[in-house]
């Protein structure tokens, strides 16, 4: 009887998995990203700010706040994220964990 072939990923977790297919960084900034865009919209639902007022709170068009709010884009920026932190009215916290 043929024995089956070991599965090289029993017993690795997914982020094992994510960095041996090279897609760990990638995968971590879309999670990211994806927390933070659903914390900016609650964040202005909950202050009743439209796209528009965020918009003019930051200086900026109504496009940089759709990219902030879109959960598939990772790549705003950390003066953006900062900035509309900034116009609600609250503070931004970066941490580096182990």
């Amino acid at each position: 009887m043929a024995r089956k072939k070991a599965n090289p990923h029993v017993g690795s977790d997914f982020e094992d998995f994510l960095r041996d297919e090279g897609r760990l960084e990638e995968s971590t900034a879309l999670a990211i990203k994806r927390v933070l865009a659903w914390e900016f919209q609650q964040a202005m639902t909950k202050a009743d700010i439209s796209q528009a007022e965020m918009a003019r709170r930051m200086h900026t068009s109504r496009a940089v706040i759709r990219r902030l709010l879109d959960a598939n884009d990772s790549s705003v920026t950390l003066s953006t994220i900062s900035k509309a932190a900034t116009a609600l009215g609250k503070n931004l916290r970066l941490k580096l964990a182990a």
